[in-house]
């Protein structure tokens, strides 16, 4: 299973970089996303590197979940696939 990465999770003053909103294929609810809590994403960096995280809960009611990786992710992370497994 394949999501994209739409954004940090941030609040007004601050930004967390290893909270990571994801949009999944085919995931268009939260009842659907409730069901991917504790599946393991990874992301890998233009140089090969992977970071690894789990998904944490839902964010919203359209489908998108939050996951918490074990480092921070950089800014060009933005936009790029991750995978679920």
């Amino acid at each position: 299973m394949e999501g994209i990465i739409t954004n940090f999770r941030s609040s007004v003053h601050t930004q967390k970089g290893n909270h990571i909103l994801i949009m999944i294929d085919n995931v268009s609810s939260r009842e659907d996303a409730d069901k991917l809590v504790g599946k393991e994403v990874s992301w890998k960096s233009p140089a090969g590197k992977e970071i690894k995280g789990k998904i944490a809960a839902a964010h919203g009611g359209k489908g998108i979940v939050r996951a918490i990786f074990e480092r921070g992710l950089p800014g060009q992370s933005i936009a790029t696939k991750v995978t679920i497994a």
